[in-house]
This record gives C-alpha cells, sequence and structure tokens, in this order.
C-alpha cells in the first residue's frame, strides 16, 4: 500500500510528541523530520523513543554530517532535496534507505547507478509533476516516485493512482499553527 509521508517541520523538540501523536491518530505511520531546524536530531531521538513502531526518517539532509547525525538519532530513512554523492554512499554503507532528490534524467541515471531506485521528486510542482514523472517513467521503468512539493489535497490521489509512485511525501497536512491544531493534522490524515 502506498503511503503518504508527512514533511515535519520541527522548531521545539517539545511539539514532537503531541505532533507524532496527531499524525498515528490519523492513521499515517510515518514521518520525515527536516533538518531545516537545529532541533532536528533531538526531535528524531524523542520520535524513535516514543514511537518505536514508526518509520521515523531524516529530511532535507544535504551531506554525510547531518545523514550521520540523523542515523545516530535513530532515523530509519534519509531524503534529500538533491542528490548528494557522500549522503548515498554513506547510507549505502550502513545500510540505510536513502531516498534522493531527483528531477533530471542524469539525476536519476546517477541514483541508479548507486542501485537506487526509489527516488524523490521534488518539487514536483514546478518541474511538471505528474506529468514528467509519466514522461520519466518510459526511460526508468526501474524507478519508483516520491513526488514532493506542490502535492496537497487538490492532486494527492491523481499521484497516488499512478502506478510509477512509490509514495508522496508533502508537508501540506502540516499546514498552520501545528501545536495548536493538532485536531486538524488529525483530520486531514484521515481524508
Amino acid at each position: 500500500m502506498k503511503e503518504v509521508i508527512p514533511v515535519v517541520v520541527l522548531n521545539d523538540k517539545n511539539d514532537t510528541l503531541s505532533i507524532l501523536s496527531a499524525l498515528r491518530e490519523g492513521g499515517i505511520n510515518c514521518a520525515e523530520i527536516t533538518f531545516r531546524t537545529a532541533c532536528a536530531r533531538e526531535a528524531i531521538e524523542i520520535a524513535v523513543k516514543a514511537f518505536p513502531d514508526m518509520n521515523i526518517g531524516a529530511g532535507t539532509v544535504i551531506n554525510r554530517e547531518q545523514a550521520e547525525s540523523a542515523v545516530k538519532a535513530g532515523a530509519k530513512f534519509i531524503v534529500s532535496p538533491g542528490f548528494s554523492d557522500e549522503v548515498a554512499e554513506f547510507c549505502i554503507a550502513n545500510g540505510v534507505t536513502y531516498y534522493p532528490g531527483c528531477v533530471t534524467p542524469t539525476e536519476i541515471m546517477r541514483a541508479l547507478s548507486y542501485g537506487l531506485t526509489i527516488i524523490k521528486f521534488f518539487p514536483a510542482g514546478v518541474f511538471g509533476g505528474l506529468k514528467a514523472l509519466k514522461a520519466l517513467s518510459a526511460p526508468f521503468p526501474q524507478v519508483k516516485f516520491i513526488p514532493t512539493g506542490g502535492v496537497d489535497l487538490s492532486n494527492l490521489k491523481e499521484f497516488l493512482d499512478f502506478d510509477k509512485v512509490y509514495a508522496v511525501g508533502g508537508s501540506f497536512m502540516m499546514k498552520g499553527d501545528v501545536v495548536a491544531n493538532c485536531k486538524e493534522i488529525k483530520r486531514i490524515c484521515e481524508l
């Protein structure tokens, strides 16, 4: 079954439990906690300890140092906005799933050279959305995509219905003041 991978930006590690609880109550069993904030590593540690059965990963990982930090904190997967050789090499050497961001045939070929067949397509909305995924799927039938950026409730179903989509990533369920709005997170997840 395909899933939605929430892109979670935490500015305060103390928000981790309430936000992940809302995701779980809404039926989502994974989260990509981004390395855009200073508390990302601590938030991952909290999440992994509190929700050991959830698939907790690190997003916006742009170098090996961040990848190492995330994995030490317990991240089960790593997501990058682009392709990083050093992150790919670290993840492969340590048996950690890596979803690099790729939008061009050249980037996809680079991912394939590392044996990576599931890639993040980011930002999907800017780079042609579903139409682009369908075009890229022809020369790369072995690749599955995680479209992120430009995915929301208005187009979620059409992305999930495409057989080359592995999962869909997005922050659309995390909009607004998420701490005060955990009920809204749960409601959106249930849609």
